[in-house]
């Protein structure tokens, strides 16, 4: 089956915003290639469960493409129709299956030498659909607070090494009540700028109060949700014959409803804790991998205004066996190695931040929980220094996001 053969009744195993939009645009996916198609209905079969800035991504995509004209068209993927693809890739089911055609045309073209070519041409139709769809301004400038160094007490690592050269080091501040005054700022962004999936906290432990307006999502909190998938796991690596690859593509097509685990009531949550746990590396066992991933995913997916990101002591390391049976629910803490791991996390959760939209006005914080070490990125502070001033959180988060 070819794109050219595409009809609106292709769409009837999506869901329900999914089909509508798929049918709204079939005449542009009917002059795709078929080496390009599948990869944009592995976006819209997915997007009744998108975060509204995915969404907006996904409409501004089909829009542009059905404003095209054929010469347009033409010009805009002849170099997509040009790569050659099996008989085997061609027999799959791509609409209703795209993410597997995409996994397994990726194998194909590395096989074939055509890996290179086909990411050239990825690269230069996504720089070229951002000139035409351009990110919208922001309604309130981008904040990240990381907070790292939970259980510790003293430490003798030298803190936010990687993040020094950007901001300005803070060594007096004022731990008192550190984590409420964060929160409540984040809280008071969401009131002042409210926006669904806009404003988030992640816990790798256990939540704790934080006001309204926040999306939360813990580890402890997906206790029951990690258990059933490790357990689901541990069934199916004893099956005869199962390889990383086939195990990775059955933790792709579980659903909530899977698991036998109760939801929020919000189907975009659900997918995307789920989702958390089946594509990332380590979320399963890790706190604090699972805390990182986390904040790479709501920034990448959600491209939240304002994210709070608490890392926790992760477990010790044990044998991989051990640590997906989920066995030791008493498993020992390894606080001083989490405190390394929280370090470069919040470092790649600033970098992360950077990479979106109105980066060169965002600010960011990080703080060594219940001390007095902060470090503080933002346009109104200088780079690579140090300050003195005794100030309690709320007052430096201030002092970074004026």
């Amino acid at each position: 089956m070819q794109p050219s053969d595409l009809k609106a009744e292709s769409f009837a195993a999506y869901p329900p915003e999914a089909k509508r939009l798929a049918t709204a645009h079939l005449a542009a996916l009917q002059q795709l290639p078929l080496s390009f198609a599948p990869s944009l209905l592995r976006e819209v079969i997915e997007y009744d469960y998108k975060f509204p800035a995915e969404r907006a991504s996904v409409d501004h995509e089909l829009d542009n493409l059905t404003a095209l004209t054929p010469a347009q068209m033409k010009d805009w993927f002849h170099t997509f129709a040009q790569f050659s693809l099996s008989a085997k890739l061609e027999d799959l089911n791509w609409v209703d299956q795209p993410a597997i055609f995409v996994e397994q045309l990726s194998a194909y073209l590395w096989s074939t030498h055509q890996l290179d070519a086909f990411r050239a041409a990825a690269t230069a139709y996504g720089n070229r659909l951002q000139t035409v769809a351009p990110p919208a301004d922001l309604p309130v400038r981008r904040l990240g607070i990381a907070v790292i160094g939970q259980g510790v007490t003293t430490s003798n690592e030298l803190l936010f090494r990687n993040l020094r050269p950007h901001g300005t080091y803070f060594n007096q501040v004022k731990p008192d009540d550190g984590l409420n005054l964060l929160l409540a700022a984040a809280s008071e962004r969401a009131k002042a700028h409210p926006a669904p999936y806009g404003h988030w906290y992640v816990d790798g432990g256990q939540a704790v109060e934080h006001g309204l307006g926040l999306t939360c999502v813990s580890y402890q909190g997906l206790d029951p949700l990690r258990a059933a998938l490790l357990k689901r796991i541990q069934g199916d690596i004893n099956q005869p014959g199962m390889g990383p690859e086939e195990l990775r593509t059955r933790l792709a097509r579980l659903t909530p409803a899977d698991l036998g685990i109760p939801g929020t009531g919000d189907p975009v949550l659900d997918r995307f804790q789920l989702k958390l746990f089946t594509e990332g590396s380590g979320t399963q066992i890790f706190a604090t991998t699972f805390s990182q991933w986390t904040a790479r995913e709501v920034l990448r997916r959600a491209q939240a205004y304002t994210l709070v990101v608490r890392f926790a002591p992760r477990q010790r390391q044990r044998p991989m066996n051990e640590l997906l049976s989920n066995s030791h629910a008493d498993a020992e803490l390894d606080s001083i190695g989490s405190l390394v791991d929280a370090d470069m996390g919040s470092y790649y959760h600033w970098i992360n931040q950077q990479r979106l939209p109105g980066a060169e006005q965002s600010s960011f914080l990080v703080w060594f929980e219940g001390q007095n070490q902060a470090l503080a990125v933002s346009p109104s502070l200088p780079r690579g220094t140090e300050s003195a001033s005794a100030l309690n959180l709320a007052q430096l988060l201030s002092l970074a996001s004026s």
